[in-house]
């Protein structure tokens, strides 16, 4: 890519690096996988980058044909950012890097997630096998967010709302903010216990949402090669 290092290296992996080897780039394509995302929205899911480096980033993916901006039409008039049809092809890619990383003897708990962060790590982690004999839709609240997960078949379907499910019933609603759902789904958090601090409410189906929030298995740590 023009004005940047690259590898010079025939192999398509070092050729991937080329394209979202920047720091920040394979984050913010993470951020867009969801659906398309105003400059703003972008900033608020990468709080540590600066409005500079994600406007460098996101020229740079663009001119890699990952990532293109669209104009709105009124009475919105403002632009989005949003994953051309090849770049939503990473989705795999970054769900690949994400279990392998999961499994990291050094991996840090207790870090922030942004919405997007969470949702795509439900796809990612999700348990067909804990979901057997499990169907039913599922609103997520999360903050200003609202996600629709569809169970079925050992199947999970988990998409914005506004992307994609519209008015559509649903069997239950969970609402939470972000850290609290991360500990029920991940930490250890018992959801009695987030839902008896009123950090966490249901609405609807109690026994859909107690099954749902165990649909969800980190892999197993890899075993620690460090000496000290």
């Amino acid at each position: 890519m023009a004005g940047k290092r690259s590898y010079d290296d025939g192999c398509a992996a070092a050729h991937a690096l080329d394209l979202v080897g920047e720091r920040w780039a394979l984050l913010i394509v993470r951020e867009l996988v969801l659906g398309p995302k105003r400059f703003t929205d972008l900033r608020n899911g990468l709080p540590g980058i600066s409005p500079n480096v994600l406007t460098q980033r996101l020229e740079e993916l663009e001119r890699a044909s990952i990532v293109r901006r669209r104009r709105l039409p009124p009475p919105a008039a403002s632009s989005v950012y949003e994953l051309t049809p090849w770049g939503t092809e990473l989705e795999p890619a970054i769900q690949a890097l994400g279990r392998w990383a999961a499994r990291s003897p050094t991996m840090p708990i207790n870090l922030p997630l942004s919405v997007d962060a969470l949702i795509l790590s439900l796809r990612t982690m999700f348990d067909s096998g804990a979901a057997a004999g499990v169907a039913g839709c599922v609103e997520l609240r999360l903050g200003e967010e609202r996600f629709i997960a569809t169970i079925g078949d050992g199947d999970l379907t988990l998409v914005r709302r506004d992307a994609a499910a519209g008015d559509r019933a649903v069997d239950t609603t969970l609402e939470s903010d972000t850290d609290t759902f991360v500990g029920v789904i991940y930490a250890g958090t018992r959801l009695a216990d987030a839902v008896r601090s009123d950090r966490l409410r249901i609405t609807g189906d109690k026994a859909l949402a107690r099954r749902f929030v165990g649909l969800f298995t980190l892999p197993e740590r890899a075993p620690s090669e460090n000496p000290t």
